[in-house]
């Protein structure tokens, strides 16, 4: 939890973020993924300085538990003196007991964001989906909050001005409006409406537009003219040099190599940033084998 100190901002863990969706898709199949539609509703997170702190937080902690599909388990919300946001003490369950910062006594607003990355946690465990190292791991989780609808509240929490700050979760306010803009595509779903915070909801704006960069890039047909002129010289180079593979700059960009028929082209799913390969033929309808999601290609 940023509390008045800097905070970062930009794209520095996209790698890690899009490793993270690729991996929800593959753990729950993309029909799963879908279910977890709509979004978690302002409604049934919303905790004002009337509500009782101890019963209203239970209240937030159900309804997230419900909209993330644990039914079965039972949060025990608490709070206390702590240098992070919250922690969850990963047990058999079903009972969890959940520890909140005391900050969170006067900001009560955010509790719904704390609670969100917490309750993920339990449902990464119960997954047993995780990724290696405390960081990579954080990212995973700030990530499938946000993707499977509860973590727009994390990005609400995001707020900054001249003399403090406040940011919940370890993406980046960009970041986490990146994975926002990804589900919003996906999903069919605005979240603009939601944000209570003017800086959360810029992030968001900012996230969209390198999200729609993605679905953006060659051998997309919604690729521009620059991108389309890059891709026809690297793949003329393929083609002359056929010793040799070729990539495109950037770990999600494309990549030629030689198969058994020909020139191959490989490239990352818009939807999911599974890698797809295939034959260079010119138009296709190309289907992305783990997402589903039908791309229209020129390669």
């Amino acid at each position: 939890m940023a509390n008045g100190s800097e905070v970062v901002h930009g794209f520095p863990h996209l790698d890690t973020v899009r490793a993270a969706i690729t991996a929800l898709y593959r753990r729950l199949s993309p029909q799963t993924v879908l279910s977890y539609a709509p979004s978690v509703v302002p409604a049934d997170v919303a905790f004002s300085d009337q509500d009782d702190l101890h019963l209203g937080a239970q209240r937030v902690a159900r309804a997230l538990v419900q909209h993330l599909r644990l039914p079965d388990a039972r949060m025990i919300v608490s709070f206390r003196e702590m240098q992070h946001a919250a922690s969850v003490e990963l047990a058999a369950g079903p009972e969890y007991f959940i520890e909140l910062n005391d900050r969170f006594r006067t900001h009560r607003r955010d509790i719904g964001a704390a609670l969100a990355h917490e309750i993920m946690h339990v449902l990464l465990h119960r997954l047993d989906l995780s990724f290696p190292g405390t960081r990579d791991n954080e990212i995973l989780t700030d990530t499938a909050t946000t993707y499977l609808g509860a973590g727009w509240l994390l990005l609400d929490a995001f707020r900054e001005d001249s003399v403090s700050s406040q940011k919940l979760g370890y993406l980046t306010p960009e970041e986490f409006g990146y994975v926002l803009a990804k589900r919003a595509i996906a999903f069919d779903e605005d979240p603009s409406p939601w944000f209570t915070s003017p800086q959360g909801y810029t992030a968001y704006t900012k996230g969209r537009a390198q999200a729609l960069r993605d679905a953006q890039q060659p051998p997309l047909t919604t690729a521009g003219w620059t991108g389309r002129h890059r891709y026809a010289k690297d793949r003329r180079h393929a083609r002359e040099h056929p010793g040799s593979a070729h990539a495109a700059a950037g770990p999600s960009a494309y990549a030629f190599e030689r198969g058994a028929d020909g020139l191959l082209v490989s490239f990352s799913c818009p939807t999911c940033h599974q890698r797809i390969r295939v034959a260079v033929r010119g138009r296709a309808r190309v289907r992305c084998g783990l997402c589903r999601t039908i791309l229209e290609c020129d390669t």
